[in-house]
């Protein structure tokens, strides 16, 4: 009876609800910044572009593959991105539904924690998404090596690539094919380890949530106070944890053949220890902008569906 209550708080229509609203949160605010991502991508992998900023990084891939450049492989990962929300929102309130039954009082070190555990979760379902994904951003700058010549001159030479990616599942299946099942996995560990990134970000937005809401005497928040909660929220996180999802972008992207240790040692001793930082503004610009819009486009799609629930709710039990 108790397995059974347990299952019925984890598979709930409730839990749907926030699923579906955090990924269609998450794919607005992935498709309004989704340039800004694409040259965090390069910034943090290409070691050998020249552009060290975002703004002239955006400007490279205008010149390099023009306006289409900025968006492409825009839909596989929105589609991964809706599918990583979907598996991270509903697992955390699933979680917090069991968590915080029976009026049980909440607090951050319970969140983080049923936040890190949504991570490995997500983490666990979704990485062969975010290996292709990233595959498939790279690709078009893999086949073009800027070489100079003795006059400084820049030759777009075509690089031979030894695989085309035509979409997200050819992608995946051909690095099964050729890396083998495990390379869809390439950065688990560091991801699994980065799930604290969302962790400490729903911590910290559920705890100055619930304290507005004790403050303001309201459930529900304005969107621009939900906005500046999920920017705050993600600002916090990502700073905490950056370093690691250099490593990880360079491990989905089929890097660190002599091992992750010795990049890291490599990279230290020639580029010193803000190289683990590179490409952090852009990163911030982008994340925190998407989490704060994507918090207050979750935040009133729940709050429009609940309060539907809600008045047929009671326009049935006034029938009744």
């Amino acid at each position: 009876m108790a397995a059974g209550s347990k299952m019925g708080d984890l598979v709930s229509y409730k839990n749907l609800v926030h699923a579906v609203a955090g990924a269609a949160g998450s794919s607005v605010a992935i498709t309004s910044f989704y340039p800004l991502d694409v040259a965090r991508t390069k910034l943090q992998v290409e070691d050998h572009r020249e552009a060290k900023y975002s703004v002239f990084v955006l400007g490279d891939i205008m010149n390099e593959e023009g306006l289409q450049g900025l968006y492409r492989g825009w839909f596989p990962v929105v589609t991964s991105v809706w599918c990583s929300n979907f598996v991270y929102f509903y697992t955390f309130n699933g979680l917090k539904t069991l968590a915080y039954k029976g009026g049980a009082k909440p607090y951050p070190a319970k969140d983080l924690l049923l936040g890190f555990i949504a991570g490995v979760v997500n983490v666990v379902l979704t990485t062969p998404l975010w290996v292709a994904n990233t595959r498939l951003k790279l690709q078009v700058s893999k086949k073009k090596i800027d070489k100079r010549d003795d006059h400084g001159k820049v030759n777009k030479a075509s690089n031979p690539s030894t695989t085309t990616y035509k979409g997200l599942l050819d992608a995946m299946y051909k690095i099964a094919r050729d890396e083998g099942v495990r390379g869809l996995w390439s950065g688990t560990l560091p991801s699994i380890v980065l799930a604290i990134n969302p962790a400490i970000q729903f911590m910290v937005y559920e705890a100055v949530k619930r304290r507005l809401q004790k403050y303001a005497d309201a459930k529900e928040l304005s969107g621009f106070v939900y906005f500046l909660m999920g920017a705050v929220a993600k600002m916090i996180a990502t700073i905490m944890t950056y370093p690691l999802q250099i490593i990880q972008s360079k491990l989905r992207a089929g890097h660190f053949h002599q091992g992750m240790i010795h990049w890291l040692k490599t990279t230290i001793k020639n580029q010193g220890w803000l190289a683990l930082y590179k490409g952090l503004e852009t990163k911030l610009t982008q994340t925190v902008a998407m989490a704060a819009l994507m918090f207050l486009t979750y935040e009133k799609i729940t709050a429009f569906v609940f309060r539907m629930m809600r008045q047929q709710f009671t326009a049935k039990a006034k029938v009744g």
